[in-house]
């Protein structure tokens, strides 16, 4: 054999091993990278979510202010003159007072009479209502008011005009009741009675 062709054989049998090598190191990098661990990092988030309330309280005049919820339960109006003796041509004045109680959402109050207040004395009594300042309801603090139910309405009368009620407390409404029995009231007003109911329809907003 001569030196040309060794030279050539062993030329040839190098180029094969560094063929082979060039193949396993492509698989092998391949395979490096199908097996490599992908770093991670996570996050969350989450909420607690609760239900809101609402609810009205009163109180008459300057009274605590409590939950009156039923018929049975009504807060009495305390009048400014003795209201079981009216004589024509006299008015009452008193005042009832509304606001949400502590931790309820915010919304608006109505005014609104009972069917029954036309019955008995209520067939001759007339009245109206003012929204006022403060706790003081009198013919003055009435007049400075915003009117919701007209002077010489009927019992059976309800305001037609709501009233914005902070939440929690945060505002207070006041009423101010003016009943009258009019001067031209004829005699078979003599003795009659009259328990007269108002409810103050709220929700919320």
């Amino acid at each position: 054999m001569t030196a040309r062709v060794r030279t050539r054989r062993r030329r040839s049998l190098a180029s094969r091993r560094i063929r082979a090598i060039l193949a396993a190191g492509v698989v092998l990098g391949i395979g490096g990278a199908s097996t490599l661990a992908a770093w991670t990092d996570p996050e969350y988030t989450t909420a607690t979510m609760t239900a809101g309330r609402f609810g009205i309280e009163g109180a008459s005049g300057t009274a605590a202010f409590g939950e009156h919820a039923t018929r049975g339960s009504a807060a009495q109006l305390a009048f400014d003159i003795p209201t079981n003796a009216l004589a024509p041509g006299a008015t009452a004045y008193s005042a009832f007072r509304v606001r949400t109680i502590g931790g309820s959402v915010a919304g608006t109050a109505l005014l609104t009479a009972d069917g029954g207040n036309g019955a008995g004395l209520g067939t001759y009594l007339r009245y109206g209502v003012s929204v006022v300042s403060g706790t003081t309801c009198s013919a003055t603090t009435f007049a400075s008011g915003t009117v919701i139910v007209p002077p010489g309405s009927t019992l059976t009368t309800s305001a037609t005009q709501s009233q914005s009620l902070q939440a929690a407390s945060g505002n207070t409404v006041t009423y101010c009741f003016a009943i009258t029995l009019p001067p031209e009231t004829g005699n078979a007003a003599q003795g009659t009675t009259l328990s007269a109911t108002w409810n103050v329809q709220a929700q919320s907003t």
